[in-house]
């Protein structure tokens, strides 16, 4: 498939995760947020490194700090969908928190 190739391409340290330890559970946890089979796929073609970061230490925390700024569960899934780069590029409080406030004060 030419969109694995392109990953591959993109991101080519991702063929070397272990399929049980780190490709999986991520995948599995992108599923319990309420993506399907597609958006799992299409949110690693557009950011495969999402794949190398930490369940524990960016990617909860990061589902939790979008929480915390007033989206919902539906909210947060189009997000990662969409912009899957958010999950672990931008500083939350540096970065994100100051916008939506300032954004919410217009």
């Amino acid at each position: 498939d030419s969109q694995v190739a392109k990953t591959i391409v993109k991101f080519p340290k991702l063929m070397s995760y272990s399929l049980e330890d780190n490709l999986k559970p991520r995948a599995q946890w992108l599923k319990s947020l309420g993506l399907d089979d597609s958006q799992v796929a299409k949110t690693i073609v557009k950011h495969p490194q999402i794949m190398s970061y930490s369940l524990e230490d960016n990617l909860k925390p990061r589902v939790q700090g979008f929480k915390g700024l007033g989206m919902d569960d539906s909210q947060v899934t189009k997000t990662i969908v969409k912009f899957p780069n958010l999950m672990g590029s931008h500083s939350l409080e540096d970065n994100l928190k100051p916008r939506v406030q300032w954004l919410k004060g217009l």
